[in-house]
């Protein structure tokens, strides 16, 4: 019989429980993920008792709630605020989103906060993002003509040609997508995965792009482009209602009718 044992130190731990000291009777219990690599332990889940009188209706409004008021070693990213960054990724009530657009009232009973899965965790909810951005790099992420150093005049697109992006050029790289997909999980270092193969479809459909070809060929591999099972959970993860299995496909039939 297999016997799989878990790394040293990976187990997760029952952590510190952080009481409400207001007396407030609207309380929310709110699990949070908490790892520091300065320290030799096992990661933990800290408990808090939130306020939610106190708070506003965001996830990211009680994360917020946390480090200001309660404990301020909690760790996580943040920017923007209004989902159009990506910065605060991460799982919440086991499903990836942005905390800065998910409502903590859509959640009934706990509420558990861990970072985005199967990445390094740089920190608590701080999630190791250099592999994908690495990958991303990789396809080339910007317009590519002939004549690109020369040009100083705008390039002109049709209103028709310029629909073809809706759908691709509102990808945030928040990464929610490729860490919902279990062929990104096993095959990372060498699967582009769902967020940087929609980008990757972003360009190759431009049509002021004159590379075409050569970002087909790029992406034309077993591992790159084919380890895609069309599972479907980039597309159920993406927070701002992309389809990023759209994109994989109808790469994949650009290849085979080329």
């Amino acid at each position: 019989m297999v016997q799989f044992n878990l790394p040293e130190n990976s187990k997760i731990l029952k952590g510190k429980y952080f009481k409400d000291e207001t007396g407030s009777t609207n309380i929310k219990l709110v699990h949070v993920y908490r790892w520091d690599p300065s320290k030799n332990e096992n990661p933990r889940e800290d408990t808090f008792e939130v306020d939610l009188n106190k708070c506003g209706n965001k996830v990211l409004d009680i994360l917020n709630k946390i480090k200001n008021e309660i404990d301020s070693s909690l760790t996580f990213r943040k920017s923007c605020a209004h989902g159009i960054c990506g910065s605060c990724a991460m799982n919440v009530d086991g499903v990836n989103t942005l905390s800065c657009m998910k409502s903590h009232k859509e959640i009934k009973g706990d509420l558990r906060i861990f970072p985005l899965p199967h990445l390094k965790v740089v920190k608590d909810l701080v999630a190791d993002l250099s592999a994908l951005y690495r990958q991303y790099e990789s396809i080339e992420p910007w317009l590519k003509t002939a004549d690109s150093k020369s040009q100083k005049k705008e390039i002109n697109q049709s209103k028709k040609n310029r629909e073809k992006l809706d759908g691709l050029y509102e990808c945030i790289m928040c990464a929610c997508c490729s860490t919902a997909c279990p062929s990104y999980w096993w095959n990372g270092e060498k699967y582009l995965g769902p967020a940087v193969l929609l980008q990757a479809y972003r360009w190759i459909s431009d049509s002021r792009d004159e590379d075409k070809k050569a970002r087909l060929e790029m992406v034309a591999d077993k591992l790159k482009l084919y380890r895609c099972h069309t599972i479907m959970n980039c597309t159920s993860a993406c927070p701002k209602g992309l389809n990023p299995a759209k994109a994989i496909g109808s790469i994949k039939k650009m290849l085979a009718t080329s």
